[in-house]
């Protein structure tokens, strides 16, 4: 694993493979080990970047809002750093987040966008208001709030049957430092709407949903596609499709990147 400086702060990120670029962008509470399988099968044929996002995994907290636009800037900072001038942008639900930021600010560096369980939406009154009671609760007790918080990433019918998937998770995510995640959850709650980047058609975009998706609404979710050039990939499952739905998934993102 690599890392660079940006803004003195250190962001950790892997390069593998040769070709067209791909980079993959994880999830609150996640860091760039959720993407190894993938990283396996995609560089096979493609150059396949993963970045830990601000105050997740072997990156570091920078102050106590991690705006999704100061986390894109952070990406285009390795990406500069590796001579990428175009990538297929990868972003799994907050890494969705960070991905339509940097869609905006650097539009000529984007290739495709994949935005899996995820959503160009700004948060409503009801989930900013979560989000700062959920600032409240990992201050309170961190154990059990992020115990919780993964376990409900994941539909109700797969809790039993991917138990051992989801304690290897929660173990990732234990490993994210408190203050990157109130930084997280201060930056998603201030996060710009951007669906009109999707109407924009500037670039192929990917949206991948799960219709049992405990954290995002699938009707809601499917409104910001309606006359735009998306793709769209439904699975009966949730938030967690790289894992609840991972052969499909695999096989349906391969035939995107081409």
């Amino acid at each position: 694993m690599s890392h660079i400086l940006y803004k003195n702060t250190k962001i950790s990120y892997s390069d593998n493979g040769k070709g067209n670029a791909i980079v993959l962008l994880h999830g609150f509470l996640e860091s760039k080990k959720m993407w190894t399988e993938y990283v396996e099968l995609f560089s096979k044929t493609h150059r396949v970047i993963t970045i830990d996002l601000l105050g997740h995994g072997e990156s570091d907290s920078l102050g106590y809002v991690h705006e999704m636009e100061e986390n894109a800037n952070a990406v285009n900072e390795v990406l500069e750093f590796l001579k990428i001038e175009k990538a297929i942008i990868l972003g799994h639900s907050m890494g969705g987040y960070v991905g339509l930021a940097f869609a905006e600010l650097y539009p000529k560096k984007i290739q495709k966008l994949v935005l899996q369980n995820s959503t160009s939406k700004e948060d409503g009154e009801e989930k900013k208001t979560n989000r700062t009671r959920a600032i409240k609760a990992v201050k309170q007790n961190y154990i059990s709030f992020v115990s919780l918080a993964i376990a409900n990433l994941f539909s109700e019918n797969n809790r039993t049957r991917l138990a051992e998937e989801i304690e290897k998770v929660k173990t990732e995510a234990l490993k994210t430092p408190l203050q990157g995640i109130v930084a997280s959850l201060e930056g998603m709650k201030i996060r710009k709407d951007r669906e009109w980047l999707l109407h924009e058609n500037r670039f192929p975009v990917l949206l991948i949903l799960g219709k049992k998706d405990p954290v995002l609404n699938y009707e809601e979710s499917l409104a910001q596609i309606e006359d735009t050039t998306a793709e769209l990939v439904s699975f009966e499952d949730g938030h967690m499709s790289h894992i609840e739905n991972k052969e499909e998934l695999k096989t349906i993102l391969l035939d995107f990147f081409e």
